[in-house]
């Protein structure tokens, strides 16, 4: 790729530089620079950290950490090398060390940054305007993680593991930093090469169609959301979980003791609810609920409705309900309806 100065005596080939050579550092002036103008890597995206690595065991950091418009976690590497290194590699372990990230930790992480950066503003507000949201939805949070790796050059070898991870399902880009000088200014020819613009549709068409493909063969994951009727009062956008808790709210609240409730959905005996003596609030309960956990992929804590205002206080005793529904929802549905018919449950698909 060359540049070329157009004036009126003549065209001009630009000379093409490296950062090494122009003095330009990776962190303290790329990194640095890109934080504040990040959509010129990376369109319709948010820096929500900068040198990101709370996780234990590990000194690496993630160069940036970014939300999209769709809510999708961006883990940004950059080098100032002429081949790109590892950085394929290390992204990949980044982002499954951030998979599973909640909404309120990447407010956490987003607090910590403006603190960095000497700005008061509310985190978690910045988040929710950038992503257009009234309120957090954790059900449409983090779905997906995306890689954008920027350099100067890219290797052969690490193109062809982009391109194969692509073809896989990952969403990884390539974007190339190139620099040029003039004698006295730096000049950077920036341009995505993986995808290419050009082609980036049809692959995300592709890969999303093997996804979907994927989806139908191995997930019995349903995202429906419906309406439930109940007690002369009607709730809409419920996905399953959501149903469940609302349902059962409703029923504790005329009057029903919470262990009613595994007597009449048995597959869910041992799990429907955990309880400790007391009055207890949000933390108090998760602190406690934490020394019962055995380990897992998640946490004890994100397996049940432990927010404030989702526990239930009933005879001295605070009660959490789990958060765990998949494909007989609609069956405990049916049974909880006919349990107490007074409460006229219904519900219907969106």
């Amino acid at each position: 790729m060359a540049i070329y100065e157009l004036s009126d005596t003549g065209i001009k080939r630009l000379q093409k530089t490296t950062f090494a050579s122009r003095g330009i550092r990776e962190r303290q002036d790329i990194q640095r620079l890109l934080r504040d103008q990040i959509e010129i890597i990376s369109e319709q995206t948010m820096v929500i950290a900068e040198e990101f690595g709370d996780w234990d065991a590990s000194r690496r950091r993630i160069d940036l950490l970014c939300i999209d418009k769709e809510a999708n976690l961006v883990v940004i590497e950059l080098k100032r090398t002429d081949d790109g290194g590892h950085m394929e590699l290390q992204a990949i372990r980044y982002s499954a060390m951030i998979s599973t990230m909640t909404f309120d930790q990447v407010v956490e992480a987003h607090n910590s940054f403006l603190a960095n950066v000497g700005l008061e503003e509310d985190a978690q507000q910045r988040v929710l305007d950038f992503l257009g949201w009234e309120e957090p939805d954790e059900d449409s949070f983090a779905q997906d993680v995306r890689i954008v790796l920027a350099s100067a050059e890219f290797s052969k070898e690490l193109t062809s593991a982009v391109l194969w991870l692509n073809d896989k399902g990952i969403d990884i880009r390539c974007v190339k930093m190139d620099p040029f000088y003039d004698g006295q200014r730096i000049l950077l020819d920036i341009q995505q090469v993986i995808p290419l613009p050009e082609t980036e549709q049809f692959q995300v068409q592709v890969r999303q169609k093997k996804q979907k493909e994927q989806q139908s063969r191995t997930s019995s994951r349903d995202f429906s959301k419906f309406t439930l009727f109940v007690g002369g009062r009607d709730y809409r956008g419920l996905n399953k979980r959501n149903l469940m808790h609302k349902i059962v709210s409703e029923i504790i609240q005329g009057g029903a003791k919470p262990e009613e409730f595994a007597d009449i959905i048995s597959w869910r005996k041992g799990d429907f609810f955990v309880c400790f003596d007391g009055s207890l609030d949000e933390e108090t309960f998760a602190e406690q609920l934490m020394t019962l956990d055995t380990g897992g992929k998640l946490p004890k804590t994100k397996r049940y409705f432990c927010k404030q205002d989702e526990l239930f206080l009933v005879d001295g005793k605070t009660y959490a309900m789990t958060n765990q529904w998949g494909i007989r929802t609609l069956e405990a549905v049916n049974l909880l309806s006919a349990k107490y018919p007074q409460l006229e449950i219904a519900i219907e698909k969106e």
